[in-house]
């Protein structure tokens, strides 16, 4: 073990800092960890390069993943006793052989997905998931609906929101020059790309609308989407911080599942720190976001989302909303948690 493991905090993450999740729910706190006296050693289990290789299209390789379960065996049985472990330790591995490795250490699970609504015949009442969190010293929830099956489970239970890091943007009141075409907006991974494609027969009747362009700010390919102007960008955090401010809306489809339900908001809470009005469907956190006709509108049909597109076609409209937004995103941000997060690491992990 560590000379220094009773500083040290290893945090077993998903994915490398590419990783949307990994990188806005672990990275960014390292700074705010080293102050609050922790030593953060990340551990991510996906490399960056079989991530991009992922978001090329190009599927898992057997080699490396058994590459990625090796290193993280070895990271584990030279880690120090402090852990904040990301879903899982070991992806798929039963919990029996996983509890193994964390006998002997204190620690702390997050979650920003309903992650055990993708385990096929699975679901959390009496799976690996309810076995790792009733051996853990806390667990952070990224939305209510997360925090609300957890506290069912263990009493130490914090929710922590996909905040946003307002430090890295411009101030409010510093206005950007919005493209000179109508321009709606949709940031993400393209394997949450999917919900663009569920959503197209909404897209489709908010062109017949109103015309505009959908902006797309992703890695991989184009979604294909017949009947919609289609602008693709690749992703990276400059291009989302620049264009998005030169976009009208945003937008935030979900299916109403048991995975979308447990997911986290983090891109309204991104249109609302760029000072965009949205629209998004009412489903799971998306509905404590939201604040109708305030900062977004709901949505549901594609009647609906076509009303409101034609809502936000009014400057007037727009501008409003849009300061609202500004306005919102503090309570959203890195700089509020980031205080709560160091507070419960120390607590119960002491």
């Amino acid at each position: 073990m560590p000379e220094n493991s009773e500083t040290s905090l290893d945090i077993f993450t998903r994915y490398a800092e590419n990783g949307a999740s990994s990188r806005l729910r672990h990275y960014r706190y390292a700074a705010a960890l080293e102050s609050a006296g922790f030593r953060p050693v990340f551990h991510p289990f996906f490399s960056a390069a079989a991530l991009d290789r992922l978001y090329a299209g190009g599927g898992r390789n057997p080699v490396e993943l058994l590459g990625s379960y090796s290193r993280r065996l070895l990271d584990a049985a030279t880690a120090g006793r402090r852990w904040w472990i990301e879903y899982e330790l070991l992806p798929k591995i039963p919990a029996a052989i996983e509890t193994l490795c964390l006998a002997g250490r204190r620690y702390v699970l997050s979650f920003d997905d309903a992650v055990w609504a993708k385990v096929p015949g699975g679901g959390f009442a009496g799976g690996k998931f309810d076995r790792l969190v009733r051996g853990a010293a806390g667990v952070i929830a990224a939305n209510a609906a997360l925090a609300e099956l957890l506290k069912n489970r263990h009493p130490e239970v914090v929710e922590i929101p996909t905040a946003v890091d307002l430090d890295r943007l411009p101030p409010p009141g510093t206005e950007a020059e919005k493209f000179e075409r109508f321009t709606v907006v949709w940031t993400g991974t393209p394997i949450t790309c999917r919900y663009l494609l569920s959503h197209a027969e909404h897209l489709r009747a908010m062109s017949a609308a109103a015309d505009f362009d959908l902006l797309v700010l992703s890695a991989g390919e184009p979604p294909r989407l017949p009947g919609v102007k289609v602008r693709f960008e690749p992703w990276s955090e400059a291009a989302e911080n620049r264009l998005l401010r030169r976009a009208h809306v945003g937008i935030m489809p979900l299916d109403d599942d048991e995975f979308s339900r447990g997911k986290s908001a983090y891109k309204l809470i991104r249109y609302l720190a760029a000072g965009l009005p949205a629209i998004a469907s009412p489903v799971g956190e998306n509905t404590r976001v939201i604040r109708p006709g305030g900062t977004a509108f709901p949505a549901r049909t594609p009647a609906e989302w076509a009303e409101a597109l034609l809502r936000l076609t009014d400057p007037a409209v727009r501008l409003a909303m849009g300061r609202a937004a500004r306005e919102l995103a503090p309570e959203y941000s890195m700089r509020k948690y980031s205080g709560v997060l160091t507070e419960f690491l120390h607590r119960v992990l002491a």
